[in-house]
């Protein structure tokens, strides 16, 4: 099988110093339409990731994505948003980049290329084979996130991953691949662009469905959410004003008493 590195072809777009603002923001968002019709062709792998997830969290794993620059840092962000929208433990889904914290805000030079890293940073975590672990990485070539699926392949740990190039090392080393082939991007090699929107939209899609099939949505809200800020707040009440026929001062009075959406619901009485 041929692998060939799409996201790195050059742009389609030549002399982009030339275009005016306009142009430049039109062409990107010409770009950016082709993303979900890439995302669409890749459902069945995505459906299929989705299942080893909901299995494996559904038996008492948990969820980690692991990856390298804005790979990484997309991982962290769908990872860390799962406890406050879906009322979950922060150990339940978990993201790990290349350089550690520091590497959020801040490149971490050659992070990306370690082969051993990635498996010691997991161990921190006690992985073992109830968890599955999703390598994120646009080229699919990157050394810390492959090195480190095929050690968990070795202990017997599910694998996914998120890439844009067909038959890369990343692919093929995983058992639930996920490639969104997005092709070359607005500038040349930039997959922070096209690909990382692809990959985050993949993120939501994962997260999402599994924390419904977990029971953590109550026909379309976010019933387990937290009530960390007024805004929150004010759609908590919302949701019970409407549910239970009730007013605002009766909702906020729930979520006083209960402490969650879904709880007041539960132990409303008439």
């Amino acid at each position: 099988m041929s692998f060939i590195k799409t996201t790195e072809q050059t742009s389609k777009y030549n002399n982009l110093e030339k275009m005016s603002i306009s142009e430049l923001l039109k062409n990107i968002n010409n770009e950016d339409k082709t993303v979900p019709i890439a995302v669409e062709k890749s459902l069945p792998q995505i459906e299929n990731l989705t299942t080893e997830i909901v299995k494996k969290l559904k038996n008492g794993g948990r969820l980690f994505y692991i990856g390298a620059g804005t790979s990484g840092r997309l991982g962290i962000v769908d990872a860390s948003e799962c406890p406050p929208t879906f009322g979950v433990s922060s150990d339940l889904v978990l993201g790990i980049i290349a350089g550690g914290d520091t590497a959020i805000r801040n490149a971490v030079e050659f992070a990306e290329d370690s082969t051993t890293q990635g498996w010691l940073d997991l161990q921190e975590y006690n992985i073992n084979e109830k968890d599955i672990v999703i390598g994120i990485a646009a080229s699919g070539t990157t050394p810390y996130v492959i090195s480190t699926l095929k050690k968990c392949n070795e202990n017997n740990i599910s694998t996914g991953c998120i890439t844009c190039n067909e038959n890369s090392p990343l692919s093929l080393t995983a058992k639930f691949p996920v490639v969104v082939v997005v092709g070359a991007e607005f500038v040349t090699g930039s997959s922070r662009m096209k690909a990382g929107t692809a990959q985050k939209l993949v993120l939501n899609m994962l997260s999402t469905t599994t924390m419904i099939q977990l029971g953590r949505v109550k026909g379309n809200k976010m019933v387990d959410m937290q009530l960390s800020n007024n805004k929150l707040v004010e759609r908590g009440e919302k949701m019970l004003m409407t549910e239970l026929n009730i007013t605002q001062e009766e909702a906020s009075e729930l979520l006083k008493k209960h402490g969650n959406v879904r709880n007041s619901i539960k132990n409303f009485k008439l």
